[in-house]
């Protein structure tokens, strides 16, 4: 894929981001995601690439728009797989929160792990990190590894974990350990981004969300030099039918970022919807708005960050207003 790829797919999530973001702190969770959903729709068809989505809004007669396998872009070469979350943190943007972002993945065809909409239990490093996680370990031994390879106390550790019931047993031995936590109420894939971000103060990232989320973390985690690994958890046989439905027959296996994410060219472009830690929200302005994104790609692991002001004409005719 062209590099000039990634830019083109800045101006979709930003096309999500600019409707989205016209729902933030009204508390219709329903319409600010169908806002993304359709203008990042619209945006994709000026794109230049023959696009599968893989990972998208659902299956085809759930959601009429951006399901997992339908075709985006022009429709002429490269052949591309697409993951998608038009707005990841849909309460968070009904309720003013944090870190909502619109958010897109790209690699070449046959490259992103294509998982139905299930929990994937998780843990993410960044760089300095990488090889010495274990999803079959314990959390402590976790720790313990992850400290040695950053060469800091045990106790400068901080783990960023999903702030749910599910997670007490966890929260209870990572603090029995003396390392610090940081409970997130959505968006673990800009918890999982953070550990490969130096500065952010978040060193691994822990428990269960969504799979949809653990893969389009771990296009990031490609392209930022991180690691991460991931197993599905079900609830129920129905879970595990899904699953197989989609192509994975070893409901036990466990996924190393090279199963979730394959290839050299992977590319990762996310803008922010509302305030977080890695990028600003949508800022309206008197005439327009201004955005904020990043951009990245794994053959360089190179990371930009573009601030960009829309005007008023322009964004009319990216989200249809």
């Amino acid at each position: 894929m062209e590099r000039n790829l990634a830019l083109e797919f800045v101006r979709v999530t930003e096309a999500a981001a600019l409707a989205s973001s016209r729902w933030m702190g009204r508390g219709n969770e329903k319409a600010a995601d169908q806002a993304a959903i359709e203008a990042m729709r619209r945006a994709f068809n000026f794109v230049e690439i023959n696009g599968t989505v893989v990972i998208g809004e659902g299956e085809q007669d759930e959601v009429p728009m951006l399901y997992t396998g339908e075709k985006v872009g022009t429709g002429h070469p490269p052949e591309t797989d697409i993951a998608l979350d038009a707005l990841e943190g849909t309460t968070i943007t009904a309720l003013g929160g944090y870190n909502a972002l619109s958010i897109i993945a790209a690699a070449s065809k046959g490259c992103i792990l294509s998982v139905p909409d299930l929990y994937m239990e998780k843990i993410a490093v960044g760089p300095r990190a990488k090889g010495v996680i274990n999803i079959e370990a314990s959390p402590t031994q976790n720790l313990k590894a992850v400290a040695q390879a950053l060469d800091c106390p045990l106790e400068d550790l901080t783990v960023v974990i999903l702030d749910r019931p599910r997670h007490e047993a966890l929260i209870r031995e990572i603090r029995s350990n003396g390392a610090r936590i940081r409970l997130i109420p959505d968006g673990d894939v800009s918890g999982a981004i953070a550990t490969a971000l130096e500065g952010s103060g978040i060193d691994i990232l822990m428990g269960i969300g969504g799979a949809p989320e653990g893969v389009l973390a771990a296009a990031a985690l490609k392209c930022l030099g991180g690691d991460m690994q991931g197993r599905l958890v079900f609830r129920n046989d129905l879970d595990k039918e899904r699953a197989r439905e989609a192509g994975i027959e070893d409901t036990n296996k466990i996924f190393t970022l090279e199963d979730m994410v394959r290839g050299e060219e992977v590319m990762f472009a996310a803008t922010g919807v509302t305030d977080g830690d890695m990028l600003k929200g949508v800022r309206r302005l008197k005439e327009g708005a201004e955005t904020y994104s990043v951009v990245m790609r794994s053959p360089t692991h190179t990371i930009r960050f573009i601030q960009a002001i829309h005007c008023a004409a322009t964004i009319k005719a990216k989200i249809g207003l």
